[in-house]
């Protein structure tokens, strides 16, 4: 029984039947490239998408023609997949932290004061002429 698929990664790997083993030749085990693209110099790199590759070279190369050429690009990143890494959910209190944080604020300072204080000996000193 073969699968009547349209998708050419089924139908590359020729299954058989289900009892049969799969057989995956030599560069049919293609990895996803995440997508990272950046729009102009200095500007954050944005995920875009993802393409099927070989190596990391031609995942390149794909990576550019499909999502280089749309709109404006000066740089692309192309990251296996399987290489990026993230903390599970249960490790979200992992991130909980002081959330009083006074200690940042600048209120300690009495620079208004100052500042209002020269504005109004301004307003009060005769113009100049």
């Amino acid at each position: 029984m073969t699968n009547p698929s349209y998708d050419p990664r089924v139908n590359r790997l020729k299954l058989g039947h289900a009892d049969d083993p799969v057989k995956i030749e030599e560069g049919e085990n293609w990895n996803i490239y995440e997508v990272f693209h950046q729009e102009k110099r200095g500007a954050h790199h944005e995920h875009v998408g993802c393409v099927h590759a070989p190596n990391p070279q031609l995942a390149l190369v794909f990576a550019k023609e499909q999502f280089g050429r749309r709109k404006k690009c000066v740089n692309l990143w192309v990251v296996r997949s399987a290489d990026i890494l993230a903390f599970d959910l249960e490790d979200e209190d992992m991130f909980a932290g002081n959330l009083e944080k006074t200690y940042r604020d600048a209120s300690g300072f009495k620079v208004m004061e100052k500042i209002n204080k020269v504005k109004g000996a301004a307003k009060q000193a005769p113009g100049k002429a």
